[in-house]
């Protein structure tokens, strides 16, 4: 028999619920029951809705802790301004959606927090973001909106950010990255923790450095250089070198 190599065989253990209530807004029967299933089995109770209509007279009517909405679900009519309830809770809103831009995404249940993750996607990543939503939601937990360093500015309310006066067109990942560099200003990140907060997981080197290519051509494009390189260690972002 051969010996089990610690580190090798072993995966990190998928980020789990404390019995939150969950609403789930998809209009797809079989993402609906996967996600169902797999939020329960990860210690989620969950209500599930098949609209967008639906899901607001959901959160309405009672508290929900999260939201996962499917930006397919039909009805997104239900989500103008001019025809949306006043809501007495803004919970944390997690979308997934097909496309791969922020600007794009409109449903809102109110200005509460938001988070993205992009379809196909990986039960880790879904389960990671939920977590981090839920985490940041808790009393205590919260921060000055919007999060800024300089003339850089990220606004989580609608997850959008900015160099001065230019608006910069991240993707969702890019964002998580962007703002895990913010609010760790200073402090260089390794890439294993870059890895699971921008995917839940830990991924290999390659695909960080493209993301932080990717990122850094768009914020520190026409204007001074806010993320840096620590050769050997990782990433951090600010105007100085880190405190070592």
């Amino acid at each position: 028999m051969t010996a089990r190599r610690p580190g090798l065989d072993e995966r990190p253990a998928l980020a789990r619920g404390a019995g939150q209530h969950l609403l789930v807004a998809a209009g797809d029967p079989d993402l609906a029951e996967l996600l169902a299933t797999t939020l329960e089995l990860a210690g989620y109770r969950i209500s599930l809705t098949g609209t967008g209509a639906e899901a607001v007279a959901r959160v309405a009517e009672r508290r929900f802790d999260l939201v996962v909405f499917d930006t397919d679900v039909p009805d997104q009519g239900a989500f103008d301004r001019e025809r949306r309830p006043e809501l007495p809770y803004r919970p944390p809103v997690l979308l997934l959606t097909g496309y791969d831009s922020l600007d794009r995404l409109v449903p809102e249940l109110g200005p509460g927090r938001r988070d993205y993750v992009t379809k196909p996607f990986r039960v880790a990543e879904v389960l990671a973001r939920i977590q981090v939503l839920l985490r940041d939601a808790r009393p205590g937990r919260a921060r000055r909106n919007p999060l800024h360093y300089g003339d850089l500015v990220l606004d989580d309310t609608v997850c959008r950010a900015r160099r001065g006066a230019r608006a910069l067109d991240l993707t969702p990942a890019e964002y998580r990255l962007l703002r895990h560099l913010l609010v760790n200003a200073h402090r260089v990140l390794s890439k294993e923790q870059i890895g699971r907060c921008v995917w839940g997981e830990h991924r290999g080197d390659n695909a960080i450095e493209q993301l932080v290519s990717r990122l850094r051509r768009k914020v520190d494009r026409d204007a001074p250089a806010l993320i840096h390189t620590r050769r050997g260690f990782g990433y951090w972002l600010g105007g100085a070198d880190p405190a070592v």
